[in-house]
């Protein structure tokens, strides 16, 4: 695992930030968080100041609201924001975490929660994108809603989101950050950011600490 410690002014003080609009057409454009371009190119960092949890109330995929703090309290969570349209970068994250996650012990894999929250709330109804989260992993949890809610609750983690747009062919792309933010259950913060090359490895080597609440 390739991994250092920053402190978090460092990564606040990033000058540069890049998104990836996912399936834009557009070639090179990496996306990246807060991070200087030092840890850009790392599987995740460890985060000397964690990032509080958003404060996210948002519909899940039953129809019903979910509370992203109150509903993952004391749980390993890992969050992503994206969106079901992506035909590349979404849908590889989310199956790398599937697969990753089908390596820990039955209750590990009961206890830990993996949120998706959409990027592109106005064509992810619920429905939608429970139709398809079904097909990576049942188990994932699937949001949607206002899209000023999305986009603070990113922002409020050093992820940039936004709003859907159509590309250069006229093809409708949601332009947001590609990270996965790991949080503690002992803390309920956000203290491991692994970025878009993070492989099905990286997650499995990780993981088992995760749920701890460890360092990977």
């Amino acid at each position: 695992m390739r991994k250092k410690t920053f402190a978090a002014a460092a990564l606040l003080a990033a000058a540069t930030l890049t998104l990836t609009g996912c399936g834009s057409g557009d070639q090179g454009d990496k996306a990246a968080t807060v991070v200087s371009g030092q840890t850009a190119q790392r599987a995740a960092t460890v985060l000397d100041q964690p990032f509080d949890k958003p404060e996210l109330v948002l519909t899940d995929t039953h129809g019903r609201k979910f509370d992203l703090r109150k509903e993952t309290a004391g749980r390993p969570t890992l969050v992503y924001f994206g969106y079901t349209h992506c035909p590349d970068v979404c849908p590889l994250t989310m199956n790398n975490l599937a697969v990753a996650k089908k390596s820990l012990p039955r209750v590990e894999q009961d206890e830990l929660r993996v949120v998706f929250v959409s990027t592109d709330p106005a064509r992810d109804t619920p429905a939608e994108l429970g139709s398809w989260l079904k097909g990576i992993d049942p188990q994932f949890i699937g949001l949607t809603g206002d899209f000023a809610a999305v986009q603070a609750g990113a922002r409020s983690l050093g992820i940039t989101v936004e709003p859907t747009r159509k590309d250069k062919n006229g093809k409708l792309v949601s332009v947001h950050g590609t990270q996965v933010m790991a949080f503690s259950p002992k803390t309920d913060r956000g203290y491991v950011l692994y970025g878009e090359d993070a492989t099905v490895d990286d997650y499995t080597k990780d993981l088992p600490k995760i749920v701890q609440g460890a360092n990977p």
